[in-house]
């Protein structure tokens, strides 16, 4: 049997092996603690790439800032941490396929790496905008000052270190970005390969996530940064221009392989109206009257009479224009009454699916469901006024939450309706909200996952004197709320809704650090350590970490049974049966083997004795040799 990692995926060796199968003599092994462990040879490598090497000294393009190199170790370093389940405060915890993970984004996307690895379709974050209140996640390296952290004084409840990054502090951006890059790192590589990610940001920060997006996606895979309407009012305490907008980055995980959808309807953005001849959007009519730059011919300079009116070619200035069509196709677009009367003159209705050849008379169908663009996000109905009323009327209060329809609208680039959307800086949960209302809508079967640090509500806040201590709270509240809100609205088309969420709580390890580092203790205190799992540990707890590390999903389905008087769990069919029972006897272990699991896993000391131990491997040899076999 082999013994389990524990501990999240090795970047490092990962990104070795990867250089190994390229180069494989510029890889070398060098002992680490004594040992041995695969290292890069990094003269041999710059002898391989010697044609592009750069000299150190010589000046190049780079986007770089404080602490950048321990950013990209930060993101590297594996953890032996844990996600422990809570059934207590979860919906529906056997059933749903959604998540909500409560701890410090990059602990927890470092946990998913194995188990989500290029399985996630759409990534949407909202980080903090950095507008000098913003409380940034302080990683280890980020400050060595102990007197800087106690002064300002910033501990959620779960001893996370929390520093508010004002315009005083001299490392204004380089906090930021040591904060974020890590982050979207780790996050390149859950995206599948025709995946996308959306991230808010406004002013203070855009250009420098543009840099350290265009070095970890790629600039080719840069699509745009879309203006986002913020405010339907003017601020008044800007000094110089009232800001209205901030911005939604986009990039994809490969251009060339995409999985947005080729035809968006605005159906989202425009009140959809229908006549006798098709769909088409309120307000959505082109020109029929020359501009001054489109040139004057007589031909088109007539008077034209529709519906008893004369309309004559005369421009807003009073000078002579003339009609773009001839009297002619003008016309025959009467006659399908698609002419928009306007204060102005004549306007040319358009429609969604149909294309009118007016000139022959002639109505063809024709595929022209108009794409997205950018423009359509600088609309009312997606500030931020909307997200505020979104959670007043659920009865919560959040500040700058995103409107629902923002999400949705985002959601709905993806092609499928079948996909994991992630969003690793929730806050009030709109993401989560988004999902289970546009699945109501369009009977698709979206997944989320929301990750969130449990940062502390300020006191003077509504949520915080709602009895709402931690921002978690007020996420999971929400999508309990929204969950029901919807089902009840939607009736029968949402009675098979999805509204749950399985809740994980990032965890130090379940194993004791002998588990880890055995060659610390002597014999008197391995005896003390014959259980190397912590006592305040569930079976449970060790399922979720066991299914971290084989890469299970985290919201399998579990069943868990009896086998001959010990506690089984059954996951994913027959994928992964655990049992973490003491006393194992051949009997149990021969009837887990009849199952053929691809994986069964036990605890290293559960083995009722050395007999059983020894019958083990023959066992599964006998009935299920395909079995990998693992102990922790």
């Amino acid at each position: 049997m082999d013994k389990l990692k524990m501990k999240s995926m090795d970047k490092v060796q990962e990104n070795i092996q990867k250089i190994r199968a390229l180069f494989p003599n510029a890889v070398t092994e060098v002992l680490r603690d004594g040992v041995p462990t695969l290292a890069v040879d990094f003269d041999m490598l710059k002898q391989e790439m010697s044609n592009v090497l750069i000299d150190d000294k010589e000046q190049r393009y780079q986007f770089t800032w404080p602490d950048k190199n321990k950013s990209i170790l930060r993101a590297n370093t594996p953890i032996s941490a844990t996600l422990r389940p809570c059934e207590e405060e979860s919906v529906d915890f056997d059933i749903t396929q959604n998540l909500y993970i409560e701890g410090d984004n990059l602990e927890v996307l470092k946990l998913l790496q194995e188990t989500y690895l290029g399985k996630i379709k759409m990534i949407y974050i909202d980080p903090p905008y950095n507008t000098g209140n913003d409380f940034v996640y302080n990683d280890d390296f980020s400050q060595d000052s102990e007197e800087y952290l106690d002064n300002s004084g910033q501990y959620d409840e779960y001893g996370n270190r929390l520093v508010q990054n004002t315009e005083s502090n001299g490392r204004f951006h380089t906090d930021w970005l040591n904060m974020i890059y890590p982050r979207l790192r780790l996050a390149k590589d859950l995206l599948s390969d025709d995946g996308v990610i959306f991230i808010s940001i406004d002013d203070n920060e855009v250009e420098n996530i543009r840099k350290i997006s265009d070095e970890i996606f790629g600039e080719s895979n840069y699509i745009t940064a879309i203006p986002r309407l913020t405010s339907a009012q003017r601020p008044s305490q800007e000094k110089y221009i009232s800001i209205q907008h901030d911005y939604i980055l986009v990039y994809v995980k490969d251009r060339n392989n995409t999985g947005f959808s080729k035809t968006i309807v605005r159906s989202g953005l425009e009140n959809v109206k229908q006549d006798h001849i098709g769909l088409y959007f309120e307000g959505d009519t082109s020109p029929i009257l020359a501009s001054s730059t489109q040139g004057y011919s007589k031909g088109g300079d007539y008077d034209f009479t529709y519906n008893g009116i004369v309309y004559k070619p005369i421009a807003n200035d009073g000078s002579r224009r003339r009609w773009l069509w001839t009297i002619d196709r003008m016309q025959a677009a009467a006659e399908l009454g698609i002419l928009v009367p306007t204060k102005s003159g004549l306007r040319v209705q358009n429609y969604i699916d149909k294309e009118f050849q007016v000139n022959t008379n002639k109505m063809v169908d024709k595929d022209m469901n108009l794409i997205l663009a950018t423009y359509d996000f600088m609309n009312s109905k997606f500030t931020n006024n909307h997200g505020t009323a979104a959670l007043k009327d659920l009865g919560l209060s959040f500040s700058f939450s995103k409107p629902v329809e923002l999400i949705k609208e985002v959601i709905k680039l993806s092609e499928s309706k079948d996909i994991i959307v992630l969003d690793f800086f929730s806050g009030s949960a709109t993401t989560a909200h988004a999902v289970m209302q546009l699945n109501a809508e369009d009977g698709g079967n979206r997944k989320f996952i929301m990750v969130q640090l449990p940062e502390l509500c300020d006191e003077k806040s509504e949520a915080y004197k709602a009895g709402y201590k931690n921002i978690c709270e007020i996420g999971k509240e929400r999508i309990r709320r929204a969950g029901k809100k919807i089902k009840n609205e939607n009736g029968l088309l949402a009675q098979n809704l999805d509204i749950g969420f399985r809740l994980l709580k990032l965890d130090s390890s379940n194993m004791k650090d002998v588990y880890y580092r055995p060659e610390d203790y002597n014999q008197s205190l391995l005896d003390m350590f014959e259980d190397n799992i912590k006592e305040d540990r569930t079976p449970l707890d060790l399922l979720f970490q066991v299914m971290l590390e084989l890469g299970k999903p985290l919201s399998a389905k579990i069943e868990e049974k009896e086998i001959t008087g010990k506690h089984v769990f059954v996951v994913d069919g027959n994928d992964l049966i655990a049992c973490f029972d003491k006393d194992i006897t051949d009997e149990v272990v021969k009837t887990i083997a009849q199952m053929k699991p691809l994986y069964a896993v036990f605890r290293d000391s559960s083995m009722a004795n050395d007999s059983v131990g020894t019958n083990f491997e023959q066992i599964f040899a006998t009935y299920s040799p395909n079995t990998t076999r693992k102990v922790l």
